[in-house]
């Protein structure tokens, strides 16, 4: 094996003489190449977990996605917050300590070798060179020695004359600089894993374990957070947020932590006066600024400023950021119609986005969000409830909320985007803190040819929303829908809708009295079946009762069946108008249209698990702007590291070292003038610029001038 070359980093550790040889094994390890490199490996498959899992988010989505026994191994293990959990601080800060005493074993010795001119090296050691040529020379020795010196240093090499050994060396090197490339590469690891742990949340960590703090899990206002929760202004880092609506202030932020949150007191207050937002035809955000006024708390001093994307605030070390945008608390007008029972009376409602409203005794309304208008894809796409040839009763009835629902715009692959107006979301809690949220449309939606209310519900906050179409009526409104609705859970509405189809199916004479007869019962059945339970309604139902005739006559018990549901369903609706002092509707087929969609919408109001539907009629749009800011001392460090990698990649990469020797002695034959010279040349690494460059010298060190 051939002995590492002179000056290169070693892979083993600091030996240390001590007579614990377990102390001078550990320190042998750490200080190690390899351990370096098992720790960076660590740290990048550490990197790749937190890139691939999404960090920070709320402990139920977590829950919802891995279920309950991997939810609580990844939570012990840090994986929701990798780049703050112990382990990877602990890796970090291992990292550091051993990648400088890598440094500390090998920089000094790099330095000693590139000031070193590598005299001592003997003509025979020369001679087992790869890289080597001999020549005699007509100029004496002292002559040939000095004109070698000088076309050397012509070609751009460090030169040094050595007369040794009745001989005399010419020790030549170049780019010795490609050491640097080692010390900058390490001490930019060094450097800039101190940066990150001074930018990390370990000082805050320290006042957790030292300084009583604990994260606030409560509710109520902010001045009002007692001072264990809260963290001072001289916190010497920290990344947080804080919503600021338009003509409001705010003179704290909020740190998320696992458990909890932590407020932190800024030096200054920060004060909006106007949100600005452009919007790109997609919907998506093209602009949104914040004009604000700063003001400082120690010298009163205020600052005027446009915060936009990448256009910061920085003000005395801490950086406000342009992190998002919200609803400030927007008011609402709203119309409540009750989706259970026979009640078709509609009551005026109103809401605060960020607060909650009582809705009754059982159910508590929690505004979560409003948004101004809304850009969908509503390209026309074909009817969800076609049947095919072929499908079975319970593929052609059993048809859930997600199949003729879904996305206002289902055709993903279309791009008709239009603005389809306001949207309210708001969450609907019960007694038992059980919550539905849904999302509902101010105005309706053209989606096949037809005007409908969508109505969203989803039940997990990681679940997209699934949409009830209401069809819109005459008066695009949903008030003749919800007349349906409420007709349909009335017994006695629907005994006389099956009399009066049973009436207008029938002629008119004293032997089809008993036929009338039977018919009114079917089509009372048919209704009350639609109508459903508590276990089922809608097309569902209708499925599980034909399961229950033999299935050679289910084909022709459905079509009988949904004959007579249409018919009833069209008399329903005559028989709730009459009720309420209203002219019948046409029978025509704009209004038979309108029956099939509000026939869909009933079946699927068992799944929509709302006691009332809210109809956004009013609002008073309030804005705010979400900041991120931010006290990180460490980022400069982290910039000195970057600085310093790349003068290490440029220096390791592009700064070839090259070592070259001219052995010259008088010639063997001591009466005859001149000289013999021996070259030999050498490079950390062989390329075809150093091949080059070892022929054009082999070309030019022997010419005679």
């Amino acid at each position: 094996m051939s002995n590492p070359v002179p000056g290169s980093p070693s892979t083993t550790g600091i030996q240390l003489n001590t007579r614990r040889p377990i102390v001078g094994e550990v320190v042998e390890l750490i200080s190690s190449m390899r351990f370096a490199i098992a720790l960076l490996a660590m740290i990048a498959i550490a990197a790749v977990i937190g890139t691939v899992m999404k960090q920070g988010e709320a402990s139920a989505n977590y829950l919802n996605q891995f279920g309950p026994f991997w939810f609580e191994v990844f939570r012990k293990a840090g994986l929701y917050a990798v780049y703050s959990a112990w382990w990877f601080l602990l890796l970090m800060g291992t990292l550091v300590i051993s990648t400088s005493l890598c440094i500390i074993r090998n920089a000094p010795k790099m330095l000693k070798d590139m000031r070193s001119w590598r005299e001592n090296v003997r003509e025979q050691s020369l001679l087992n060179f790869h890289h080597k040529m001999q020549w005699r020379s007509p100029l004496a020795r002292a002559a040939l020695a000095q004109q070698t010196a000088a076309r050397l240093a012509d070609a751009g090499y460090k030169v040094k004359l050595v007369d040794k050994d009745h001989g005399t060396l010419v020790a030549a090197k170049q780019g010795a600089a490609n050491k640097f490339g080692y010390i900058f590469a390490h001490s930019a690891i060094v450097v800039i894993c101190i940066g990150g742990l001074l930018d990390s949340d370990m000082p805050i960590r320290l006042q957790e374990w030292f300084l009583g703090k604990t994260p606030f899990t409560g509710s109520g206002l902010i001045a009002q957070v007692p001072a264990q929760h809260r963290l001072s202004t001289a916190n010497p880092t920290f990344r947080g947020n804080t919503m600021v609506p338009e003509g409001s202030s705010s003179d704290t932020a909020i740190l998320a932590r696992p458990d909890g949150v932590l407020i932190q007191d800024l030096p200054f207050t920060l004060k909006l006066n106007k949100f600005t937002i452009d919007f790109y035809s997609t919907g998506m955000p093209k602009l949104f600024a914040s004009e604000v006024e700063l003001r400082d708390h120690a010298t009163g001093e205020v600052v005027k400023a446009v915060i936009e994307v990448n256009k910061p605030l920085i003000h005395n070390g801490v950086a406000v950021y342009q992190s998002s945008f919200e609803d400030g608390g927007s008011k609402l007008k709203l119309t409540g119609f009750p989706m259970t029972g026979n009640d078709a009376r509609r009551f005026d409602f109103n809401g605060e986005v960020g607060g909650s409203t009582p809705l009754s005794d059982a159910y508590t309304v929690e505004w979560t969000g409003f948004r101004p208008f809304n850009v969908e894809n509503v390209a026309a796409s074909q009817d969800a409830r076609a049947v095919t040839k072929g499908q079975s009763l319970e593929e052609q009835f059993a048809v859930g909320l997600d199949k003729h629902t879904g996305s206002a715009g289902k055709n993903a692959n279309n791009k008709d985007l239009k603005n389809v107006g306001p949207s309210v979301q708001y969450k609907l809690r019960d007694k038992t803190g059980q919550a539905r949220e849904y999302q509902n449309y101010m105005q309706p939606v053209t989606i096949d040819g037809v005007q409908v209310f969508l109505a969203g519900m989803r039940v997990n906050p990681s679940d997209n929303f699934s949409f009830l179409r209401i069809p819109a009526d005459d008066g695009h409104s949903v008030t003749e829908w919800m007349r349906l609705r409420a007709a349909l859970s009335d017994p006695a509405l629907r005994a006389a809708a099956a009399k009066r189809y049973a009436e207008r199916a029938t002629p008119e004479s004293s032997t089809s009295d008993v036929l009338r007869g039977q018919l009114q019962a079917s089509a009372d059945k048919s209704l009350s079946i639609f109508a459903g339970d508590d276990k089922a309604a809608g097309f569902v139902a209708i499925s599980q009762f034909l399961e229950k005739i033999p299935a050679g006559e289910q084909e022709k018990a459905a079509d009988v069946f949904m004959k007579i549901l249409n018919g009833s369903l069209w008399d329903l609706w005559q028989v709730a108008r009459q009720k309420d002092g209203l002219e019948p509707v046409a029978a025509d087929e704009r209004h038979g249209r309108f029956l099939q969609l509000a026939t869909n919408a009933l079946s699927d109001t068992f799944f929509y698990g709302a006691p009332v539907y809210l109809q956004l009629d009013d609002f008073t749009e309030i804005k705010a702007s979400v900041f991120q800011v931010t006290r990180s001392p460490g980022k400069n460090v982290v910039y000195l590291g970057c600085i310093f990698l790349v003068l290490g990649v440029f220096s390791m990469f592009y700064i070839r070292e090259r070592r070259l020797w001219v052995w010259i002695k008088d010639q063997a034959d001591g009466d005859a003038p001149g000289a013999e010279a021996l070259m030999a040349m050498s490079t950390q690494r062989k390329t075809l610029d150093f091949e080059r460059e070892f022929d054009s010298l082999k070309e030019k060190l022997p010419q005679l001038s």
